[in-house]
């Protein structure tokens, strides 16, 4: 069970990675503005890994516990903890150096919600087969 939780964390860190990076590259065109100095690649990446690892500590652990209302009772927490998440990048404060902070969260928030796109995209490849 936790190898197959582990290998969806995996592959939605990977998808949610892919997504950042093509959603910066977009937002970086329509705007001309580059927080890759405050954003990197290595971020994004460390970000996604450790949000998708976190997910799958929760999701086996309610798995454990919840028995078969795991998948209500994650999807409800899931959820509600990334829509509560959307609060981090409007409220980060950058350096006074980088040009047009105010765009920041036009490119953070969407950010936010990538992981559990990517959780819940994968989820049906990795569901018992009934």
């Amino acid at each position: 069970m936790f190898k197959k939780v582990f290998i969806q964390a995996i592959l939605a860190s990977l998808l949610a990675f892919i997504a950042a990076v093509i959603y910066r590259r977009i937002y970086f065109f329509a705007t001309e503005t580059d927080f890759s100095t405050f954003l990197s690649l290595l971020k994004l990446a460390s970000l996604s890994i450790l949000i998708s690892m976190l997910v799958a500590f929760l999701y086996y652990g309610l798995s454990r516990f919840m028995g078969s209302r795991t998948e209500v009772v994650f999807n409800f927490l899931f959820s509600m903890l990334t829509f509560a998440s959307v609060i981090i990048p409007i409220s980060i404060t950058l350096p006074l150096n980088v040009p047009s902070p105010e765009l920041f969260p036009g490119l953070g928030v969407p950010m936010v919600f990538f992981p559990a796109m990517a959780w819940y995209t994968l989820n049906p490849f990795f569901k018992k087969k009934a």
